[in-house]
């Protein structure tokens, strides 16, 4: 590695993963959009992305305004692009992020902001740099909620992000050492809240590197083979939906002889299509919440309220409705 490239080897793998990523070639004339934070494995990942396909990458920084430094190290990625003839945007939250739940109020801004600048660029893809050291935290930490199959599949590697636009993680097979090395090659930033012990990643992020016993790329391995099985699993969860959802206005689902498995996606498809079709935005509800309290009261015949929808049995068909406000005073 020299700092004036990179060899050959990395960059064609590197190519060969966007391409399993994205389950597809990269066509000639298509730009692919990279989310750089600045930090080396997002560097390492811009270094690759910019070799392997010359004049197709557009990059994007996302400035969350949380820290004093945050406003210069986007200047630094702008500035390497710049040199290099990579278009480059930073971004900024419409609204200054709430400090409750920081982290994942900024997620939350980061992803639409960058779904936004890639869809005005006509980009059908987004690269991120999450590695295999990343998935194995990801494993580690839905493992120790007790999270199914939807949660221990961890990070997909691709997943769509809005219309027309998909989100790729082509570096999953690789671990943060082998990007450090690339990343040794450019200018890069250390963001201290990666250490923060504040923060649930970064206290297993210390143990994980501090121990020899269990290797993050066989849980990341792991990971990709528990998402494979849910991949199987959604299939027939689309299949479902189709033959057991009642007509009708109202979310019902017919579960009678249904496996629990299968009654788990479907009540969960139910739940995020209520939230969308009522714009429930809180609480969270994502698919590596559990909801095996929810099963157990349908099954007993009981209500049970998850994500801010409640859901009724009325013999075999479960029903789904956004919940009653909370009563206050």
């Amino acid at each position: 590695m020299n700092r004036g490239g990179t060899v050959r080897e990395p960059v064609a793998r590197f190519h060969r993963d966007l391409i399993v990523a994205a389950g597809r070639s990269v066509a000639d004339d298509e730009l692919l959009a990279i989310a750089v934070s600045g930090g080396p494995d997002s560097m390492a990942m811009l270094v690759l992305a910019a070799a392997a396909l010359p004049g197709q990458v557009i990059a994007a920084t996302f400035d969350h305004g949380l820290r004093g430094d945050s406003a210069a190290e986007a200047a630094m990625v702008a500035g390497w692009c710049v040199d290099r003839g990579i278009p480059h945007a930073t971004l900024h939250p419409p609204t200054p992020l709430p400090r409750a739940n920081v982290q994942a109020a900024a997620r939350t801004a980061r992803y639409a902001a960058l779904a936004d600048w890639a869809g005005a660029h006509d980009a059908r893809l987004l690269a991120t740099a999450h590695h295999a050291d990343d998935q194995a935290e990801t494993f580690l930490m839905r493992a120790n909620r007790g999270s199914g199959p939807a949660g221990l599949a961890g990070i997909r590697r691709r997943r769509t992000l809005a219309p027309g636009l998909d989100l790729v993680r082509p570096l999953l097979g690789w671990r943060r050492h082998d990007l450090a090395a690339i990343a040794a090659t450019v200018p890069s930033i250390d963001d201290p809240s990666n250490r923060n012990i504040r923060f649930a990643r970064a206290r297993w992020r210390g143990w994980l590197g501090q121990q020899s016993l269990i290797d993050p790329a066989q849980l990341a391995r792991s990971a990709a083979h528990v998402a494979a099985v849910q991949d199987d699993l959604d299939a027939l969860r689309d299949w479902a939906w189709q033959e057991r959802l009642q007509p009708g206005e109202a979310v019902a689902v017919d579960m009678a002889g249904l496996p629990r498995t299968l009654c788990r996606l479907l009540a969960r498809t139910a739940i995020h299509r209520v939230r969308i079709d009522h714009d429930i935005a809180a609480p969270v509800f994502t698919d590596s919440t559990p909801i095996e309290a929810l099963l157990d009261a349908m099954a007993d015949g009981r209500g049970a309220t998850q994500g801010g929808v409640m859901a009724t049995a009325r013999g075999s068909v479960w029903h789904f409705i956004p919940a009653p406000p909370r009563r206050t005073g």
